[in-house]
């Protein structure tokens, strides 16, 4: 019971540590993974938790959920469009990509060649979760987070399968090419085709059903269950939970009301957001700095391996799906080569490296080391890039915006204070009178340049109406909670009036085709 208790206390310190991140955060331009690695790595050195990140949380517990939500989101119709270069950076980029590193560790001289096959496998996956985070914060391209996404949802997978034959290979040493391939094609269309039933027959239940609580717990059972089955028939359970996110999140929301919609979503976006908060602070947690220091030279040739063999195989890939008249831009390009960060799933295989391979030791410190170059120098750094690329929507006019927006509030902050030195007695009159003129007349000023501003950009104008409808709409139906708190509304009328609100922000949230 004490280390249940125990296990219990470290939770929530972790969770405590997660919420002052996220507050912090918003006070600094930079990347909530980012800082939550930096804090775990400060814990790390205070010694104050013992939390561990093992490969059966990571990819049990942690990586199931983080796959399903991210696949749940992305629409078919924009995957589709950009298939030809996901797959193509999903399946031979992984292998190329493995082959280069490997390459280039051999003949450096830091590992022997199994040794160097399987860290190849193991650091191929990329993880965009903190590179999405900041395309989102800036407002990039929808094609360029689609091409980023789908190549990490499904390399992930590729990545896990080449890594377990490269690491059967370093143990048993002979691998028959064509048993490879086959035994590749097995594991890979395995979990596609588990995912993919699984998706389809939790959506179909999901169109007879009209209860969010019972909605919500199939697609958590569909998201861990689609692994679980994948594993038991040993192929891959990632690419299962790809899938089956995939299909159903495609097919399932047409049978949702609303009310389901909303809170579905809502449900796993805070899943999503309390296993990427574990991941990465436990990340900072289970760096070993002496390790690290013990292979420094190794781990500075394995990062530049990485990254070298990153951009290499971006642009190889580009230029040959350039032959099926499927173009990559050329400014997306350099995006996806600094933005191919390594993450949870290049961890979670480090660590379950048996203690049979000899290598062990430093496989694990070079992972930590990429892991870290990725989050805390290029991830940081993306942010820039996207800008100096011109990548970025936000653009000049909503920049001058928030900067007329500040003016505006800090005008009326300086008049609410004035009223209320006034009211107590703290101002004569007459210098009321004449600040408050002057403060009213800088006002109007400043209203009449953000409506010449709104005038001049339509489209900006409609965006901040749309916003405010929408928080309208929020507060609405937090007044109407408060009302059936205080027994002014039955339990039944509640529900009416919260599916018409629902379904007035659904519309604003999910548009109707055209």
């Amino acid at each position: 019971m004490e280390a249940f208790l125990e296990l219990e206390f470290e939770i929530v310190q972790v969770l405590v540590v997660v919420l002052l991140v996220a507050l912090g955060v918003r006070r600094v331009r930079l990347p909530y993974t980012v800082a939550l690695v930096v804090a775990g790595l400060v814990l790390a050195v205070q010694g104050s938790l013992h939390l561990e990140l093992t490969p059966g949380l990571v990819l049990g517990l942690f990586v199931p959920p983080l796959i399903f939500e991210a696949a749940f989101h992305l629409q078919l119709k924009n995957l589709r469009a950009d298939l030809t270069p996901i797959v193509a950076m999903a399946a031979p980029g992984v292998l190329l990509s493995t082959g280069i590193i490997a390459a280039v560790l051999v003949v450096s001289n830091v590992l022997p060649l199994p040794a160097a096959l399987i860290f190849g496998a193991l650091i191929s996956a990329t993880d965009p979760v903190a590179v999405v985070a900041t395309f989102r914060s800036v407002g990039a391209p929808k094609r360029l987070m689609t091409l980023v996404e789908g190549e990490s949802l499904f390399n992930d997978g590729t990545a896990v399968v080449i890594f377990h034959i490269m690491l059967a290979l370093a143990l048993e040493g002979t691998l028959n090419p064509l048993d490879g391939v086959l035994d590749f094609l097995r594991v890979s269309v395995g979990g596609l085709i588990i995912g993919g039933a699984l998706g389809y027959a939790v959506a179909k239940l999901i169109e007879h059903i009209d209860d969010y609580l019972i909605e919500v717990t199939l697609t958590t059972i569909l998201a861990y269950g689609s692994y679980l089955l994948a594993e038991e028939f040993h192929v891959s359970g990632v690419l299962a939970v790809v899938v089956a996110g995939l299909v159903n999140g495609n097919i399932g929301p047409r049978g949702m009301t609303p009310s389901t919609k909303i809170v579905l979503f809502t449900v796993w976006e805070y899943i999503a957001f309390l296993a990427n908060s574990f991941i990465f602070i436990l990340l900072g947690i289970s760096v070993e700095l002496d390790e690290l220091t013990a292979y420094v030279i190794p781990s500075l040739i394995a990062v530049a391996a990485v990254l070298g063999s990153r951009f290499f195989v971006v642009y190889l890939l580009a230029g040959i799906v350039r032959l099926f008249n499927h173009t990559v831009p050329r400014a997306y390009l350099l995006v996806m080569s600094w933005g191919g960060l390594r993450g949870a799933i290049s961890l979670a295989l480090a660590l379950s490296l048996p203690a049979a391979i000899s290598n062990r030791q430093q496989l694990l410190a070079m992972t930590f080391a990429v892991v870290l170059f990725t989050l805390l120098v290029q991830a940081v750094s993306i942010s820039k890039l996207l800008t100096w690329l011109g990548l970025t929507q936000r653009s000049q006019q909503s920049r001058e915006y928030e900067r007329i927006q500040g003016q505006l509030l800090a005008i009326r902050a300086a008049n609410r204070y004035l009223d209320r030195l006034y009211r107590d007695g703290a101002l004569i009159p007459a210098a009321y009178t004449t600040v408050k003129a002057e403060l009213t007349a800088r006002e109007d000023q400043v209203d009449g340049q953000i409506e010449e501003l709104l005038t001049q950009q339509p489209e900006l104008r409609d965006q901040i109406t749309s916003l405010a409808r929408m928080e309208a709409l929020r507060a609405e139906r937090a007044s109407l909670d408060e009302l059936a708190r205080d027994g002014l509304l039955s339990e039944e009328t509640l529900l009416e009036l919260q599916a018409e609100l629902d379904e007035s922000m659904a519309e604003k949230l999910w548009p109707p085709s055209k």
